[in-house]
C-alpha cells in the first residue's frame, strides 16, 4: 500500500493510476480539495482510498500509516506558491515533512520519496542540470527555498535513522487535470483546444521567448518515472532528476502546436528573454539507467493527446 499525500493533486491522480496498473494499492491524502476524474473512480474503496490529511497534524499522518498499513510513501503535498505567510509556509513544509517520515519510520515504509523540484536548479547558470551539480545556497523563491531544505533535511534524517529517503527532481509537467494556466504550455494548448489565439495576459513575464526552453514534460511520463523509482528493487542514488529527455523551445513547441491545430495564432516575443540560460533542462541518465525509465509520450504526441482530452474536458 503506497501513501501519496496531495494524492488528489494534478500529480498525484496521474502518479496513482500508474500505481494501479503496476498492480500496487494506494491511500491518496487531500487538505480541502477533493476530485475523483474517471480514471480512477471505479477503484475508490477497492484499490484506492480516499482520506482527508493536514500534514502538520504528526498524530493524524501517524494514525493514517498505520490504518492503511502503508509500506511506501510518495510525498507530494505542497501549499500553494505564495499562499501562506513566511510562517506558515515553514511550518507546513518542514513541520510537514518531518511528520511523513515519522510516519514512514513507525510503520516500516521500505522507502520515501520526496517530490522536490528542477527549481533547484534555479541559480545556476547553464544546463544541462545534473543530481551531482553544486547547488547555490541563496534562493529565489519558496519552492527553490524549501526543495533544497527538504531534500537536506530527509537526508539527515535517513542517516540518523536508517531509512531509505530518496528526492525526485520532477520538471515542470503539462497534461489533463493541471489547474492552472501559469504555464505557458498550458495556456497555448488551453487555446489551441478552443480554436483561439493565445492571450498571455496575466502570464507569469507575458508572451514567452522563442528561443527560450519550454518544460514540455507530460504528466503521464512523470508519473512512470515515479512509480519505477518508489518500486524499484534497489536505487544506488539519494537523488534523480524526473524530466524529458527531448528538451525544446517554444518556437518549436508553438511549430508543434500549428501541426496539430493548423493556423494557431501563438504571437512569441522574440529571441532569448532576460533570463534565458542554455540548455535549462535536466540530463536524466540517472534514471534511465538506473530503472529503465523511457518517456512514452514524445512531445508532439504529448501535446496532441492533452489538446484532445482538453476538448472533451473544456473548462
Amino acid at each position: 500500500m503506497i501513501l501519496i499525500t496531495g494524492g488528489l493533486g494534478f500529480i498525484g491522480l496521474h502518479t496513482a493510476k500508474r500505481f494501479l496498473d503496476a498492480g500496487e494499492k494506494v491511500v491518496l491524502t487531500h487538505y480541502r480539495v477533493r476530485r475523483e476524474p474517471d480514471f480512477i473512480k471505479a477503484e475508490i474503496g477497492k484499490s484506492v482510498f480516499i482520506e482527508p490529511l493536514d500534514v502538520t497534524s504528526a498524530h493524524d499522518a501517524i494514525d493514517l500509516a498505520r490504518k492503511h498499513k502503508v509500506t511506501g510513501i510518495v510525498h507530494l503535498a505542497v501549499p500553494g506558491l505564495n499562499a501562506l505567510s513566511a510562517a506558515e509556509d515553514y511550518r507546513v513544509n518542514v513541520t510537514g515533512w518531518l511528520n511523513i517520515l515519522e510516519a514512514g519510520r513507525l510503520c516500516d515504509a521500505r522507502r520515501i520519496s520526496l517530490a522536490s523540484s528542477i527549481a533547484v536548479y534555479a541559480g545556476l547558470p547553464a544546463g544541462p542540470f545534473r543530481e551531482d551539480m553544486l547547488l547555490p545556497v541563496n534562493s529565489g523563491n519558496a519552492t527553490e527555498t524549501f526543495k533544497k531544505a527538504l531534500e537536506i533535511l530527509g537526508m539527515h534524517y535517513a542517516s540518523r535513522t536508517g531509512m531509505e529517503v530518496v528526492s525526485l527532481r520532477i520538471g515542470s509537467p503539462f497534461g489533463p487535470l493541471y489547474h492552472s494556466l501559469a504555464a505557458p504550455s498550458s495556456r497555448i494548448c488551453h487555446a489551441a483546444a478552443k480554436g483561439v489565439p493565445v492571450d498571455f495576459k496575466g502570464a507569469r513575464g507575458g508572451a514567452p521567448h522563442e528561443e527560450d526552453e519550454v518544460g514540455c514534460f507530460y504528466v503521464k511520463d512523470c508519473a512512470t518515472a515515479i512509480q519505477l523509482l518508489q518500486m524499484a528493487n534497489q536505487l544506488s542514488h539519494r537523488v534523480y532528476n524526473v524530466g524529458n529527455d527531448a528538451p525544446l523551445n517554444y518556437r518549436e513547441f508553438a511549430d508543434l502546436v500549428r501541426k496539430i491545430v493548423p493556423g494557431m495564432q501563438i504571437n512569441l516575443q522574440e529571441g532569448q528573454g532576460p533570463r534565458n540560460r542554455p540548455n535549462a533542462y535536466m540530463d536524466n541518465s540517472r534514471i534511465r539507467e538506473e530503472v529503465g525509465y523511457r518517456p512514452e509520450y514524445n512531445p508532439e504526441r504529448a501535446i496532441a493527446e492533452y489538446i484532445d482530452w482538453l476538448r472533451k474536458h473544456p473548462e
